[in-house]
């Protein structure tokens, strides 16, 4: 590792990789902002989490050792998702427990990898007072960041106390990866109040760091024609939102 400028993975996610890609675009921006030299390794795919969570550990494991291949040699691994983050540092060491040299290949990466705010806040002590913050923002918190890997007080922070709190951060918002199709009736009711309470905020612009909740929530909210702008806090901090919001129309 450099001194001064750490190598750095970034796992781009399948998300924002096939529906988003302004997320790893503005994720590089605040790597390279915060001193990291940054690498988008070609090789990476799924994580394994569909398949780990459907209870399809085979496949599951065939994906973590893939990936454990792929980064094992950066010195940081960061992945702008709390559930892609908690997959390898959580999930990854308990699916390969049973083989002690996987077991401890993927411990070893377990510990470089982090989520993106708290990679930023925690790691690099990114200093974010330059950046221009917006108004009338409200945080998003996913079930994943904040119950695994306990992602709150970063992205917070990065954004610089500007957040507008609802009454229930630590709230699902009904997305749950294969939940919402599962359960539609339930999923929708679950977003409905979620975004009841995010536009109680008087927010006029929602961030997260999980694609997969602000995908579910912006599609909701553009059906029952709210006035919220969806993004992933990464565009935010990057200043990238000159584009379409999540769901928004293109013209």
């Amino acid at each position: 590792m450099s001194a001064e400028k750490p190598d750095t993975a970034l796992f781009i996610t399948c998300l924002a990789d096939l529906f988003r890609p302004a997320v790893g675009f503005a994720t590089v921006k605040l790597l390279e902002r915060a001193g990291c030299a940054v690498d988008v390794p070609m090789g990476q795919t799924c994580c394994g989490q569909p398949a780990y969570n459907s209870g399809d550990s085979t496949s599951a494991r065939a994906l973590a050792l893939q990936t454990i291949r792929l980064l094992m040699d950066y010195d940081y691994v960061v992945a702008p998702s709390g559930s892609c983050a908690a997959m390898i540092r959580l999930h990854y060491p308990a699916l390969l427990a049973g083989d002690p040299e996987w077991a401890e290949r993927a411990r070893a990466l377990a510990g470089r990898t982090w989520e993106l705010t708290q990679f930023l806040h925690q790691v690099m002590k990114y200093d974010a007072s330059t950046d221009e913050m917006p108004e009338k923002t409200a945080y998003l918190d996913s079930c994943s960041g904040l119950r695994e890997l306990g992602v709150s007080d970063a992205p917070r922070a990065l954004l610089r106390g500007s957040v507008l709190e609802s009454g229930d951060s630590d709230a699902c918002c009904g997305f749950g990866g294969t939940f919402c199709v599962k359960y539609t009736a339930v999923s929708t009711a679950i977003a409905d109040k979620k975004l009841d309470s995010l536009a109680a905020t008087g927010a006029t612009r929602v961030a997260g760091g999980d694609l997969g909740c602000l995908m579910h929530l912006a599609g909701r909210a553009a059906r029952r024609g709210l006035d919220l702008e969806f993004r992933h806090v990464a565009e935010v901090l990057a200043g990238e939102t000159q584009s379409p919001a999540i769901a928004a129309r293109d013209n």
